[in-house]
C-alpha cells in the first residue's frame, strides 16, 4: 500500500513539473509523433541580437573547462545518454560539425554541436552564410542542472565562434518547449520565423511558414 502511494506522489510531482515548466503540449506532440502524427511547430531563432550580461555557474565549484570534443567524448556520450542510439553523432564530426563542452574535473557536464555549412531541418532547407552558424543539440548531464551550465555553455560558444569570425548565431526552438524558449530568452533571442512541420507516418512531409517576425 505504501509502494502505490509512492508511486502516486511521484506521479503527481511529474506531472506537476512537466505544467510547471510549460511542457505539458510538449510531451503530447512527441507521443502523437510515436503513432505517425508528427507535427512541429517550431521558432527559427537569432540568439545574442543584443549585448547582456555574461551568464556565471551557479554553486562553488567553478572548476570548469571549455573544450572542443571529439571521438573519445562522442563514444561516452553515446554510451551514456539514454534515447540518442538512433543519432549519428559521429557524422556531424565527419561533416565538420564543431562539438564543444564543458568539463568539471574531467567530467563532462554540458555539450553541443555547432553547424557552419547549409543543412535540412525536417526536409526544410536552411542556408548559412559564412558568417553565421546553427547552435542544436544542448545537453547538460543531470548531476549538473540547476547551475546555469547551459546559458554558461552558450555564451562561450558564441566568443568561440567570433574567434572564426561568425557573428551570427542561429538556432531551432520547439513552440511547445517552454524550457528551451526561457533559456534562450536569457540570451536576448529573437524569432525571425515561425514554421509548422506535419511529418505523417514518415512518409509525408508538409512544411509551412506561419509567421515573419519585424527585425
Amino acid at each position: 500500500m505504501e509502494g502505490n502511494k509512492s508511486g502516486l506522489k511521484y506521479r503527481i510531482q511529474w506531472m506537476t513539473n512537466i505544467i510547471k515548466h510549460g511542457l505539458f503540449w510538449h510531451g503530447v506532440r512527441n507521443n502523437l509523433a510515436k503513432i505517425g502524427l508528427d507535427f512541429m511547430p517550431y521558432y527559427w531563432v537569432q540568439e545574442a541580437t543584443e549585448a547582456f550580461t555574461p551568464p556565471e555557474i551557479r554553486g562553488e565549484d567553478k572548476d570548469f573547462e571549455l573544450l572542443v570534443f571529439g571521438e573519445e567524448e562522442i563514444a561516452f556520450i553515446k554510451s551514456t545518454i539514454i534515447g540518442i542510439e538512433d543519432k549519428d553523432l559521429f557524422s556531424n564530426l565527419k561533416d565538420g560539425e564543431l562539438c564543444i563542452g564543458l568539463k568539471n574535473r574531467g567530467n563532462i557536464a554540458a555539450y553541443m554541436f555547432i553547424k557552419r555549412k547549409p543543412f535540412v531541418f525536417r526536409q526544410r532547407h536552411f542556408n548559412l552564410k559564412s558568417n553565421e552558424s546553427y547552435l542544436h543539440s544542448m545537453y547538460t548531464f543531470e548531476d549538473y542542472r540547476g547551475k546555469n551550465i547551459a546559458p554558461y555553455l552558450r555564451y562561450h560558444s558564441y566568443k568561440h565562434l567570433q574567434k572564426e569570425g561568425v557573428d551570427t548565431f542561429l538556432s531551432v526552438s520547439e513552440y511547445f518547449n517552454k524550457s528551451t524558449i526561457r533559456f534562450k530568452s536569457k540570451l536576448k533571442s529573437k524569432p525571425l520565423k515561425l514554421y509548422l512541420s506535419l511529418m505523417l507516418f514518415k512518409r509525408w512531409t508538409l512544411n509551412f511558414t506561419l509567421k515573419t517576425y519585424k527585425p
